[in-house]
C-alpha cells in the first residue's frame, strides 16, 4: 500500500472535514470544496492526485459512501433515506456507486463482515484520529490479510472497473454462407441494443468489426479497446430454427464469465435478441432505467419476412461503397413493402441515401432522405436511428439549426451511437462552430472508437481529437494526437494539413507553415483547399503577388466546378486582388463576402463586419461589432492567432479601443482554456 505523508494525511482530513459539513448536499462538488478549502480549482486537483491518487470528484463520492457504509450499520435508516443522507438524490445512483465501490449493493450490508472498503488515503468515522496500538505477531497478520484481500491490482480492479464492453462479430457456424447475413444481423441487434444502455460504455462495430479474423488473443482485444467485458458469439440457422451460442469474458483474465446456448425458432429472432442483451447487462450489474428497458423491448417488426430483407439491406449498408448503398435501399424497400410501418427500414435507407449523396455536389436523393426520415419519426419517434436520419436530411440540406435538436435527441436514446456523436462533432466543427462542443463530442467519439494500429478509421478519430484540441487552444495536445493520427495511417494527408496550421501556433513562424503547405500540396494537387491556404498565408506575409497567383488557381477551380466553398474568405480575395491592381475584381469578391454574413449564422458574424467596415476605414461601426463579437464564447484559436497578421487590420489595429477590445477576447479564449483544461485533467481526459 502507498504510505501517506503526515502532511498529506492532515490535508486529506481537513478536505473530508469540508465535505462531511456538507454530506447531504448534492451540489457540493469539486468548485465548492475548492472555495472552502480557499484554493483554485486546479491546485485542489494537482494536490488531491499526489494525495491520494484520486480524482477529487472520486474523493468526495468515496467519502459520501463511507458515511453511507457506517449509517447502514449504525443507524435504522433505509436505503433511500440513506442515500439522500450523504448527498445522492438518486437512489439507483447510489446504489450503483456502493456496488461498485464495496462490491455489493447497500441492501446486503447485514450479510457482509465489517471490513474496510478497497484501499484508499481517507477514512471518515468519527473516531478516525484515535491511534489503535497491535501486537507485533497480530499486526503482521492483520497486514498479510489485509494486503491478499486488497492488494491493487486485483480488488480495486474488480470494483471499481469501468462497465465498459465490445461484442465481437459473430461467427457463422453453418455450412451455408449465405446465412452470414442473419448472423451479423444477431451481432447488430446485440449491439444496438446494449448502446441503448446509458451505464455502459459500449464500443462501435466498426471497432469491432477489425477483429473479425483476427488471432490476437482476448487479453490483447481487451487491452487494444479498453474494455472490460467482450462478447463472442457463433450461430447457425437449421432449417427454420437458430441456434445462438453466446459468451461474456472478462477480457484482463480471458475468464469465461457466463455462457449460454439459445435455441428459437426463426419467427421468434425478435424475443431472442432483447434476451440476450438483457441476459448481458445482468451479468455486469448494468443499470436500466424503464426507459430504456421499453426501448429494448421495442419489436422492429412483426413480419419475419420483413426483417429478413431488412437484414440483407443492413449487411450491405455496413458494406458501404456506392453500389452497396444503393442495393441496399432495395431490400429496405422490400421490408417496407411487408410491414409499412418498420421505421428502422425507413431509417436505414435514409443513411444509404446521406452517405451516397455526401460529399456530392447535387444532392440527387435529398428529398427521398426527407420522405424516409419522415416515415421513420412518424412510426418511431423514440428510436435514435430515427431521429438520426432526420438530422442527417437537415445537415444534407444545410438547414443545420434543424439538425441539432434530432441529434441531440437520438443521442439521448441511444447515448452510446458512435455516428450520432461523430455527426455532432462534426456539427459544431463545421457547420456552426462551437469550439468547447467539438471537443466534448471529439472526447466522447474516442471513448467509442478504438482500433489496432493500422487502424485508418482510427487515424481519423484521432485526427477529429487533434483538430478539437488546437481549435480549444490546448496546442501541444492536439500535436500529441495528430502524430498518433499518422501513427496509425501515415497516409492521412489531413493530418499532415493540420499540423501544418498547429506548427504556426506551436512556432509563430509564417514561413514554416507554408512551405509544410506547399508539400502537402505537391503530393495532391487536387487539393483547392490548400491552395486557398497557401494564398492566404502568403497574404499574412505581405507576399500579395504569391498570394494572387496561388488565389487565381483556387478561383478557377471554383468556377470551373462550380463550387459554392470558401466564399468567407471572399474578403481576404478581394483584398489580395485589390492589392495587385484588380480593383474591380476585388471589390466584387469583396461585395460577396458582405453577402455572406447577411445569412451567417455562426458566432464569427459580427467579427466578419469588424472586419469588413475597417477594410473601408469605417472605424467606429467596426468598434460597434467587435464589441459585439467580444461577448461571444468557444471562439477558434485561428482568430486568436490570425486576425492581427491581416494587413487590413494594420491601421485599425492602432486604435486604443480596439487594442483594449481585442486584450479581452484573448484574456476570455485563454481562460475559457484553463477552465476546460481544468475540467479534463479532473476527469483525467487531458
Amino acid at each position: 500500500m502507498t504510505a501517506t505523508s503526515p502532511q498529506d494525511r492532515e490535508f486529506l482530513d481537513q478536505l473530508a472535514a469540508k465535505v462531511e459539513a456538507n454530506i447531504a448536499d448534492e451540489e457540493f462538488g469539486v468548485s465548492e470544496l475548492a472555495d472552502a478549502m480557499n484554493m483554485s480549482r486546479s491546485n485542489l486537483l494537482r494536490r488531491v492526485k499526489k494525495a491520494s491518487n484520486l480524482s477529487v470528484s472520486q474523493l468526495i463520492n468515496q467519502i459520501r459512501l463511507e458515511r453511507s457504509m457506517e449509517l447502514l450499520r449504525n443507524s435504522t435508516l433505509n436505503v433511500s433515506e440513506v442515500s439522500h443522507q450523504v448527498g445522492f438524490n438518486s437512489p439507483s445512483y447510489f446504489i450503483k456507486c456502493f456496488r461498485e465501490h464495496y462490491g455489493y449493493p447497500p441492501g446486503e450490508v447485514g450479510k457482509h463482515v465489517n471490513v474496510p472498503a478497497p484501499e484508499n488515503p481517507i477514512s471518515t468515522a468519527p473516531n478516525s484520529a484515535k491511534k489503535y496500538w497491535i501486537g507485533g505477531a497480530a499486526l503482521v497478520l492483520l497486514l498479510a490479510v489485509a494486503w491478499l484481500i486488497f492488494k491493487p491490482e486485483i480488488f480495486p480492479e474488480k470494483l471499481t472497473r469501468e462497465k465498459s464492453i465490445v461484442v465481437l462479430p459473430f461467427k457463422n457456424d453453418s455450412g451455408d454462407s449465405t446465412n452470414i447475413y442473419l448472423i451479423n444481423g444477431l451481432m447488430e441487434a446485440t449491439l444496438n441494443n446494449l448502446q441503448k444502455i446509458k451505464d455502459l460504455r459500449v464500443l462501435s462495430r466498426t471497432s469491432a468489426e477489425k477483429y473479425r479474423d483476427s488471432d490476437k488473443s482476448i487479453p490483447e482485444i481487451a487491452e487494444e479497446l479498453k474494455v472490460s467485458y467482450l462478447i463472442e458469439g457463433s450461430g447457425q440457422k437449421i432449417g427454420d430454427r437458430i441456434v445462438l451460442n453466446i459468451q461474456l469474458i472478462e477480457g484482463a483474465t480471458d475468464k469465461h464469465l457466463w455462457s449460454k446456448q439459445y435455441r428459437r425458432e426463426a419467427n421468434d429472432i425478435f424475443t431472442l435478441q432483447q434476451e440476450i442483451s438483457k441476459d448481458i447487462a445482468e451479468r455486469i450489474q448494468a443499470i436500466i432505467t424503464p426507459e430504456e428497458q421499453s426501448r429494448i423491448e421495442k419489436v422492429l417488426t412483426e413480419s419475419p419476412k420483413a426483417y429478413d430483407s431488412f437484414l440483407k439491406g443492413l449487411e450491405l449498408l455496413n458494406r458501404g461503397g456506392d453500389e452497396n448503398l444503393l442495393q441496399s435501399v432495395t431490400y429496405f424497400d422490400e421490408a417496407i413493402k411487408e410491414d409499412g410501418s418498420f421505421a428502422m427500414a425507413y431509417a436505414c435507407a435514409g443513411f444509404a441515401f446521406y452517405y451516397y449523396d455526401l460529399f456530392r455536389a447535387e444532392k440527387v436523393h435529398l428529398d427521398q432522405l426527407g420522405e424516409y426520415s419522415d416515415k421513420a419519426v412518424l412510426f418511431d419517434p423514440t428510436s435514435g436511428e430515427s431521429l438520426r436520419a432526420k438530422g442527417m436530411y437537415y445537415l444534407l440540406k444545410k438547414d443545420y439549426s434543424q439538425a441539432l435538436p434530432f441529434l441531440e435527441k437520438g443521442l439521448e436514446y441511444n447515448p452510446n451511437s458512435s455516428e450520432i456523436i461523430g455527426l455532432l462533432a462534426d456539427f459544431y466543427a463545421n457547420y456552426l462552430p462551437n469550439t468547447a462542443k467539438y471537443l466534448e463530442y471529439a472526447l466522447k467519439g474516442m471513448q467509442l472508437e478504438a482500433g489496432p494500429a493500422d487502424s485508418v478509421a482510427t487515424s481519423y478519430f484521432y485526427l477529429r481529437l487533434g483538430n478539437a484540441l488546437i481549435q480549444t487552444g490546448f496546442v501541444d495536445e492536439s500535436m500529441e494526437y495528430i502524430n498518433k493520427s499518422l501513427e496509425y495511417f501515415s497516409g492521412n494527408a489531413y493530418s499532415r494539413y493540420v499540423r501544418a496550421f498547429i506548427s504556426y501556433a506551436q512556432t509563430k513562424d509564417l514561413r514554416l507553415t507554408r512551405s509544410l503547405l506547399k508539400a502537402e500540396y505537391a503530393k495532391d494537387s487536387s487539393r483547392f483547399d490548400i491552395l486557398q491556404d497557401l494564398g492566404k498565408v502568403s497574404f499574412y506575409l505581405r507576399e500579395y503577388d504569391s498570394a494572387y497567383v496561388y488565389y487565381e488557381q483556387f478561383n478557377r477551380i471554383r468556377e470551373e466546378q462550380k463550387l459554392n466553398v470558401y466564399v468567407h474568405e471572399n474578403m481576404i480575395i478581394g483584398e489580395v486582388y485589390e492589392k495587385v491592381g484588380k480593383t474591380e475584381e476585388g471589390q466584387k469578391f469583396i461585395q460577396s463576402y458582405r453577402d455572406y454574413l447577411d445569412g451567417d449564422q455562426t458566432v464569427y458574424k459580427n467579427l466578419g463586419l469588424a472586419v469588413y467596415n475597417a477594410h473601408h476605414g469605417n472605424f467606429d461601426t467596426a468598434l460597434e461589432h467587435l464589441r459585439l463579437f467580444a461577448k461571444e464564447d468557444n471562439i477558434q484559436i485561428w482568430v486568436v492567432l490570425f486576425l492581427t497578421e491581416d494587413p487590413a487590420m494594420d491601421e485599425f489595429k492602432k486604435n486604443p479601443e480596439f487594442q483594449k477590445i481585442w486584450a479581452g477576447v484573448e484574456k476570455k479564449f485563454w481562460d475559457n482554456n484553463k477552465q476546460i483544461r481544468e475540467q479534463l485533467e479532473e476527469e483525467e481526459l487531458l
